[in-house]
Formats: structure tokens, sequence, C-alpha cells
């Protein structure tokens, strides 16, 4: 009888300890993935989740060797159902990283809570002034770019062309703000009419109107998702895209070409990807995506898809520990120097906004496809103006 209890104790003692041997000490890390996932502008979203979802799948489901759950919420371009995603996240569903997190307006709107929490937060889609200078913050990092930076390159690019006079549209709200003030950053010329419309608007015929009065050299705008599409096709049907330069960023881009395909040639965008970048990673990942999605992978998919490397990256070199919310945002800014990025080279500035190349792009026909060529670089380990007001280092 004793021999048998004993036996059974000893049994007992080998099952926990196998146990123990089995389970890490984190089960899982769990991700809060917030974006615009519906309206004229959904398509950025999905893309950003997307390609962070194919960064952990090619990871085999994991982040830092850890199972990776990723939930995922539509804010719907409202900051006020942002905040309320953010608070759910970190206060009910305790996720470990927030990524994601909407417009330029929709982070702003939760930037309390994050601050609050100490959670490291990536934005795969803004990067707006108000965090990049004396507002930066320790845990949230842009793995975008800082909003000035593809306007200010193309700025810098048309001022080497000998661009004269522009016209400049954007949204308003504060990413069509930062957007034209980078441009001007950078232009030398005349700027003939600065024009802010509203968010999501569809109908440009009044703004069409004053460029034809004002008959510019060229064009520059900010118009993301169905705002772009919405805008060249109107520029087209008033007979005025053969006639004046288009130029813009976020507009011209995998999420917009099979909608405008040969509206789209001849306009001119600066980025920093796009699926012709030439690089191994990129390449690995525009061929993935394509497999899996069955469609070309927009910049926005890029971010989400470097996003998720980062925090594979970020995750080892934390040793896994992602409860230690200071430790894992201090690994992440470190991670962005070594991690496999599709844009060749990447890195955290001071303010934790991104240090990275800006190209230009050209919208061509190839055969039956419009796609995009790359023509020029406008600025390699391009900073944002405002860190040196960051106290961060």
């Amino acid at each position: 009888m004793m021999i048998a209890m004993h036996a059974r104790r000893l049994l007992a003692v080998a099952a926990v300890a196998a146990a123990g041997w089995c389970v890490p000490a984190h089960a899982q890390v769990k991700i809060g993935f917030s974006g615009v996932m519906s309206g004229p502008v959904g398509i950025l979203g999905q893309e950003q989740y997307d390609g962070f979802m194919l960064g952990v799948d090619l990871l085999q489901g994991k982040l830092g060797g850890q199972p990776a759950t990723v939930l995922k919420e539509d804010d719907q371009l409202r900051p006020e159902t942002g905040n309320q995603i953010v608070r759910k996240y970190i206060e009910k569903d305790k996720v470990d990283v927030l990524v994601g997190l909407g417009f330029t307006n929709v982070l702003m709107g939760s930037l309390a809570p994050i601050v609050e929490s100490g959670m490291p937060a990536l934005a795969t889609n803004a990067g707006p002034a108000a965090l990049a200078g004396a507002g930066c913050k320790a845990n949230i990092f842009t793995v975008a770019w800082q909003s000035d930076g593809p306007s200010e390159a193309m700025g810098n690019y048309l001022t080497g062309r000998g661009v004269k006079r522009v016209f400049l549209l954007a949204p308003n709200y504060q990413a069509g703000r930062d957007m034209l003030n980078g441009f001007k950053r950078f232009y030398k010329g005349q700027v003939v009419e600065e024009i802010y419309t509203q968010l999501n608007q569809p109908d440009y015929s009044a703004e069409i109107a004053q460029i034809q009065a004002a008959a510019p050299d060229a064009v520059f705008f900010f118009y993301s998702g169905g705002m772009g599409i919405n805008f060249i096709r109107q520029m087209q049907q008033a007979g005025l895209a053969g006639k004046i330069p288009l130029y813009s960023v976020f507009t011209v881009d995998a999420t917009t070409l099979p909608a405008l395909k040969d509206q789209a040639v001849g306009t001119v965008s600066s980025a920093l990807w796009d699926a012709g970048l030439e690089n191994p990673v990129s390449r690995r990942f525009v061929a993935a995506f394509e497999a899996k999605y069955k469609r070309t992978p927009s910049l926005y998919a890029a971010t989400g898809f470097d996003a998720a490397n980062l925090l594979d990256t970020a995750i080892r070199q934390a040793g896994g520990k992602v409860n230690d919310r200071r430790a894992l945002a201090a690994a992440i800014k470190t991670a962005a120097k070594t991690f496999p990025t599709v844009r060749g080279s990447f890195a955290f500035n001071n303010n934790n906004m991104p240090v990275q190349n800006f190209y230009i792009f050209q919208a061509v026909k190839n055969g039956e496809r419009v796609e995009m060529k790359q023509i020029a670089t406008s600025m390699t380990a391009h900073k944002d103006a405002y860190a040196k007001d960051c106290p961060l280092r």
C-alpha cells in the first residue's frame, strides 16, 4: 500500500515537473490592432492589418518565438471610437502591444490612455508633428512616417526640377496640414494657392475650378483612398489631368490603381516604399502577399508587415518579457536598427519617428497593367524637422 502511494506521489511530481518544462514563462503575446476598416478609406486599415498578419503568418503564428493572438477593431475614422477601442484593449483585453492606431486625428484622440498605460504602441499609418517634437512619448513609435516626410521629399524633388508655381490641396485635419507644411519647408517656388477640404469630401468641382483659374505649373495634393480616386477622376473629367502635372503623396498606389487604371498614368508620387523597390526582404514580402491575398501590396501593407517583424525582433531581445512595458519599449527602439525591413534600411530617431529614405515613383503603363516605377530617390536617411525639440534620447 505504502509503496503504491509513494509511486503515485512520484508520478504526480513527475507530471508537474513535465508540465513545468512544457509551459513557457509567457504563454502568448496579445496584440490589439485598431484602424479604419470601413468607409471610403477602409482599404488603408485593411492593408495594414493584412500586412501585419502576413508577417505573423510567416513567423509561424509567433512573435519573439511565442504564440501570438491578434485582436482587430474598426475605429471608423472617429477619434472617440479609437479612444474607446484603446481603453478596451488596455483595461479589458489586457493586450501587450497596440498596433495600427488609425489616422492622425484618431491616434491623437487616443493619446491619453496610451501614455497613461505606458504600453508600447506602434503606429502604422500616423506620425503627427505633435508627437515628433516636444510632445514625443517614450512608448509611442511610428513605423510609418513622420507626416511631413513624404511631402518634404516631393517639395525637394519639385525644387530640383525647377517647377515654379504649385497649387496645394489636402484634407482639413492634422495630417493634411502636416503634409502641406512639409512640402513648403523644402519647396522654393511660389505656392499659388493652398486649400484645405473636408475630410472624406467626395466632390472637388469647386476646387478644380480654382485650379483652372490659377493655371499653375503643377498641382500637389494629399488625398488617400477614395478621396484620391475621386479627385483624379474629376481632374480627368475636367480635362486638366493631361494639361497640369499632378504630384501627390498617398494617392496613387496599390490601393487606388485597380480603380484608377489608365487615369493614374503620369501621376508622380513620393513614398517610402512601393512594390517595385528592389531588395531581398521587399521581394519576399511582395511574393508572399500576392500569393496569400491575390493582389499587389501597398505601402500601408508594408508598414504593417514591418511592424510584425520589428515586434518579433524586439520581443526576442527583451527575452520574451512582454509584461515589462518599459523594457519592451526600449527593445523596440533598439530592434529597429536590425530587424528585416522591406525598406532596406530603417531606424528610430530620438523622437521615435523613422529615419528612412523617400523615393519618387511614377504611374506608368506596362502592357495592360498600370504600375508604379521608381524614377528618383529624393531623400536618403531623412530625419524630420521636429526631433531637436524632443527630450528623449
